[in-house]
């Protein structure tokens, strides 16, 4: 008979596999790119893989700090991903959707500058 002690070693081997998996594609993903936000969400998914891995390894050995750790990193990757997001948006590469109400303004605008010619 099987006993949970096997089941969860067998399962967190199986999870640290996986992860191991997904942790290559994502570096791979990082490198290849090919644009820069494809980067930073590739930066972002290798935060959620190494909260993973420390939850893997917080059921494995069964010290309950690795969880306050994996928060903690789980808050600095979602500040993180902020943080770089605002920077593409300040740097221009990527241009949000004008709102309706700058359209409209816009529009003003251009049908007033061919009334005065």
């Amino acid at each position: 008979m099987i006993t949970p002690d096997a089941i969860i070693a067998a399962a967190s081997s199986a999870a640290l596999v996986i992860l191991s998996l997904a942790l290559l594609l994502t570096v791979w993903r990082v490198i290849a790119g090919p644009t820069l936000p494809d980067r930073i969400l590739a930066l972002d998914m290798l935060t959620g893989i190494a909260i993973g891995f420390i939850a893997v390894i917080a059921v494995k050995t069964g010290f309950s700090l690795y969880i306050d750790i994996a928060i903690a990193l789980g808050l600095v990757g979602f500040l993180a991903t902020v943080a770089f997001a605002r920077f593409l948006l300040s740097r221009g590469s990527i241009k949000s959707a004008p709102s309706a109400s700058a359209a409209k303004i816009d529009a003003k605008t251009r049908r007033a500058g061919r009334k005065r010619k």
